[in-house]
């Protein structure tokens, strides 16, 4: 344990030190408040409904950015484009430990090969529980300079509220996050680990899904990829009809979301501790 402890240490450390890993966050961020309450305000204060907007009517709009609304609006960019970012910062944080050659000192001269590749792991799950607080933080906060400036209700959602939207974001980019570093592992590298996540998420299982609509037999087996179950509890959050974010889905239940994100979470963490405790590194 206080091997693991120190690994982890060890990794925030060097985390905090590389300029990509603050890139990545900052570029979610952005994206996350751009997408979210400033495409939308724009639409709102021009008071058309257009593409921007997704032809909702200005007062959806408008509740929409408000306080109470923020835990289903932060959540449904992280179905995709929010986990693609977290994949990327997976599997640069593990695959550049082969290019650097950092994973051969680490594990033949520091801790327990257990504990090293553990310390990577946890911390990417604390990196990814201080991104989601802050994120949301962030976004509170954005709502609240909107409700004030036109005169609404700056009411915060309820406690429990705020648990779904926390949960739902830690359980969604956790999972990207550690299938990043699995496909880190697996391609020893992070350029190719980088481009394989990549294609995954944001073109085979949209190809996929697509195909389950005209081929039903294999609709069982999209229903159960990682990045459905991501969607459908991005979905879940959802409260407004009206065109849904990409990558946003409605097949599952929230349990069953919760429970195929958990066995994937957990299965991607197990492979990669595995992989690099056991094969040769050269």
């Amino acid at each position: 344990m206080t091997d693991l402890l120190a690994s982890t240490r060890a990794e925030l450390l060097r985390l905090r030190g590389w300029p990509a890993f603050w890139i990545v966050l900052g570029t979610w961020i952005l994206l996350n408040l751009t997408f979210s309450y400033l495409f939308n305000y724009l639409a709102y204060t021009s008071g058309e409904q257009s593409a921007m907007s997704d032809g909702l009517p200005k007062e959806v709009l408008l509740q929409q950015m408000l306080p109470a609304a923020v835990p289903e609006v932060f959540t449904q960019g992280m179905a995709m484009f929010g986990g693609a970012l977290m994949l990327i910062l997976g599997a640069l944080a593990v695959g550049s430990g082969y290019g650097w050659g950092t994973w051969k000192t680490v594990l033949t001269q520091g801790p327990s090969r257990t504990a090293a590749i553990g310390g990577v792991l946890l911390g990417l799950a604390l990196v990814v529980v201080a991104l989601v607080c802050a994120a949301f933080a962030v976004d509170t906060g954005v709502a609240a300079l909107i409700a004030s400036t036109e005169s609404q209700s700056l009411a915060l959602p309820s406690t429990a509220r705020v648990f779904d939207g926390l949960l739902t974001g830690t359980a969604i980019l956790g999972m990207w996050t550690l299938a990043g570093a699995l496909i880190g592992a697996l391609a020893r590298g992070p350029a190719l680990a980088v481009g394989l996540g990549l294609v995954w998420v944001l073109v085979v299982e949209n190809l996929l899904r697509a195909t389950a609509a005209i081929f039903a037999p294999i609709e069982a087996f999209t229903n159960r990829l990682p990045g459905t179950a991501a969607g459908s509890l991005a979905g879940v959050m959802r409260t407004v009809d009206g065109p849904a974010t990409p990558g946003v889905l409605d097949l599952l239940s929230r349990t069953e979301s919760l429970v195929l994100l958990g066995i994937y979470t957990a299965v991607f963490a197990a492979t990669t501790l595995a992989l690099i405790h056991r094969r040769d590194l050269v």
